[in-house]
């Protein structure tokens, strides 16, 4: 090669090299697992957090999951045989093993308002994991569903059937359900039963047993969210009109008629920031299989990256407390991974409660 060639290929090569070291893990590769990828589609910068070749399994996005205080994310893998509880460091994108379990409910798992604990369901046990000691106790058995408030010791749960406020050991509802939400506050808590596989009903429960359930919608819904002031629920309506989509509707616990807060882009399923000024949603659409933001002011969308999970129901992206980033789930690249996208430029952030 003559060194006139030789000078013409640097270019190439350089760029080769580049687009080679976006694919690798960073600098931290030896004790994380975080890679740097750009979106096809927007060019956004996105985090993958976690190694595709293992299942990782974020929470539901309802639950607390996020450290606001110490910087680390729970959720569940299979990479040690078996589903178990994992924490990663978001900064170091350090992580390891929380516990052993036998039967975890994978998207089961919560933290308690001060970030001490994590609750989860490991066959039809409740069972709380201390962070400091890594020692575990049992709450309760023979639990499919629960729900925590602000107050680590307050806690609903479905136990054999039933949906029992574990504090007091108050029976609120008979009917099984397979979904608990606690109302901020933990005045009471909304209920999901699923009554075929398209149709749920969603129902409020007072803690105080003072009236019976109240049916707040049914029909094609979904992904049910506390407003910020606990005086309504957000959600996910499936309704014709003319055609079938997808709109974000509030309902008072109080009662009454459904209001629609916004149509979407056939999301598949949704969050609200902290405080309810955006929606994060995972479009079913096969043509645009998109991670969304939607500014509930305007009803204007705005396409974050793709998802291009096979079940866009599953990529549940979820906000951070102060609303700076975006956290999904996709088995884009194999199996279920764990992503991120930066929303600095996009999105106010949100005060942190302390």
């Amino acid at each position: 090669m003559t060194r006139r060639a030789m000078l013409a290929a640097i270019p190439s090569v350089c760029a080769a090299a580049k687009s080679n070291a976006e694919q690798r893990p960073s600098p931290a590769g030896r004790i994380s697992e975080f890679v740097r990828l750009t979106d096809p589609v927007t060019e956004t910068p996105v985090l993958r957090l976690t190694d595709p070749r293992s299942a990782n399994v974020l929470p539901f996005a309802q639950n607390r999951f996020i450290s606001s205080k110490r910087r680390f994310l729970i959720f569940s893998s299979d990479r040690s045989g078996k589903p178990c509880p994992f924490q990663v460091d978001l900064r170091s994108g350090a992580l390891h093993q929380l516990t052993d379990t036998e039967q975890l409910a994978p998207r089961s798992l919560a933290m308690d308002a001060h970030e001490r604990s994590a609750y989860y369901i490991d066959g039809a046990v409740l069972k709380e994991l201390s962070f400091a000691s890594r020692k575990t106790r049992t709450v309760a058995e023979g639990v499919t569903a629960f729900g925590i408030a602000g107050s680590s010791s307050d806690l609903c749960a479905f136990v054999q059937g039933k949906l029992k406020h574990l504090t007091t050991g108050r029976i609120l509802a008979q009917d099984a359900g397979d979904f608990v939400l606690m109302r901020p506050g933990g005045a009471g808590c909304l209920f999901v039963q699923e009554l075929d596989p398209t149709t749920r009903s969603i129902w409020y429960a007072d803690i105080a047993g003072a009236s019976p359930p109240l049916l707040l919608a049914k029909g094609s819904v979904s992904d049910p969210f506390w407003s910020p002031d606990g005086e309504s629920i957000l959600f996910l309506s499936s309704v014709d009109r003319g055609v079938r989509i997808s709109e974000i509707h509030e309902v008072s616990v109080r009662g009454g008629d459904e209001r629609v807060i916004a149509p979407t882009s056939q999301f598949a399923s949704f969050a609200p920031n902290e405080n309810g000024s955006v929606f994060a949603g995972a479009s079913g659409s096969k043509a645009q299989p998109n991670v969304v933001l939607l500014i509930r002011s305007v009803r204007r969308e705005l396409t974050l990256c793709e998802h291009r999970a096979t079940n866009a129901a599953a990529v549940s992206p979820v906000f951070s407390a102060d609303s700076r980033r975006v956290y999904f789930g996709s088995d884009r690249e194999g199996k279920s991974s764990i992503y991120s996208v930066n929303l600095e430029l996009l999105v106010e952030p949100t005060p942190v409660q302390s």
